[in-house]
């Protein structure tokens, strides 16, 4: 089963999403989110007016598609990676950075904002995701079962469907 290649939790996904929120907030774009470059969504915030997103686990596995052929198209130039994606459409924009090796930065944009104020923002907030990224040392959280965790389990099955029999 294919893993999310960060995790974002604790401090790290406290101050990511405050990045995120100025980066709205500044830019003047629709949505931003945290992708990881297996296609899971991270984080992802969108401006108070702005129309409800499209299906949000499918774009991000359509971005770190793009990112991965984009990476493709790159090497065959002799360039490692294309460190940044532009899309846009006659009313629809999309914007992606580099966060490390491991995730993208996808700012959504309209009309209302001009590519350069998307790229100048998206740009900066990427800069502080990576240093967010590579500062934390917090392991992850793990989740533990008390000892009555099974039983109650038990109860729960028993009561719903009788008994075990042998």
């Amino acid at each position: 089963m294919v893993q999310p290649a960060l995790d974002l939790h604790g401090v790290r996904f406290d101050k990511a999403k405050a990045i995120v929120g100025a980066l709205l907030a500044k830019s003047q774009a629709r949505y931003a989110m945290i992708i990881d470059v297996n296609g899971f969504v991270l984080h992802h915030d969108r401006a108070l007016w702005a129309p409800e997103p499209p299906n949000l686990d499918s774009l991000a596995s359509l971005v770190a598609s793009n990112h991965s052929a984009m990476t493709a198209i790159a090497q065959l130039f002799g360039e490692d990676r294309f460190r940044e994606t532009v899309h846009q459409g006659d009313e629809v924009g999309t914007y992606t950075e580099e966060i490390g090796a491991t995730a993208l930065l996808l700012t959504v944009f309209d009309r209302r904002s001009k590519l350069g104020r998307v790229k100048l923002f998206t740009q900066r907030a990427a800069d502080a995701l990576r240093r967010v990224v590579a500062a934390s040392d917090e392991p992850a959280p793990q989740m533990e079962f008390d000892t009555g965790w099974g039983r109650d389990s038990n109860d729960l099955l028993d009561g719903l469907f009788g008994p075990e029999t042998a």
